[in-house]
């Protein structure tokens, strides 16, 4: 008897997403290790928690293809891209980076919705909110860096931004749970 619930295609996408989500954990624990290497440890601490978020969601989909009954096909991943140059370059590809898993994101929604898997697209929905608010952080980020002096920013901006990273909560307000009580 036949138990998996997901189509071939589907079953593709989501491992495809999973390695997708290994390999961004791969980018900010290669982007942790510079961090630290250049004494930034409240950065590197903030990059390594993300690391491990990173990791988090690749479990998620690997139980969601088993629950569903389809086939985990675990990947090699690619390496991590060259490492930043400074604190800036390395938020930008942060960001860079949550753009395009993004974008990856959306295709396995848009696809189990042309397929009519509402399980598929109902579980993608968390992966949604949670692009929504890793694309969120790494503007703000970018945000305090810029008035840190960006590219130029001296050394006592970026003890500071380096201190306030290390506990810095990983997640960001997100606009849908504003109020203008709490905006």
């Amino acid at each position: 008897m036949n138990t998996n619930r997901l189509s071939e295609t589907l079953t593709a996408a989501l491992n495809e997403q999973m390695t997708k989500e290994a390999h961004a954990s791969q980018i900010y624990l290669s982007y942790g290790a510079w961090a630290d290497s250049q004494g930034f440890g409240g950065i590197a601490n903030f990059l390594f928690r993300h690391a491990n978020e990173e990791r988090n969601h690749m479990m998620k989909i690997l139980e969601y293809i088993l629950k569903r009954g389809g086939k985990v096909n675990v990947t090699a991943i690619p390496a991590p891209p060259a490492n930043p140059v400074n604190v800036q370059k390395c938020f930008e590809k942060v960001f860079q980076h949550e753009v395009d898993n993004t974008t990856a994101i959306y295709k396995v929604v848009k696809m189990s919705l042309v397929q009519e898997d509402w399980a598929t697209w109902n579980f993608m929905q968390w992966f949604v909110k949670e692009q929504t608010e890793e694309e969120t952080l790494a503007l703000d980020l970018l945000d305090k860096i810029k008035i840190a002096g960006g590219e130029k920013a001296d050394s006592n901006s970026i003890y500071s931004l380096d201190r306030d990273l290390k506990s810095t909560p990983d997640d960001a307000t997100l606009a849908q749970d504003a109020t203008t009580e709490n905006p």
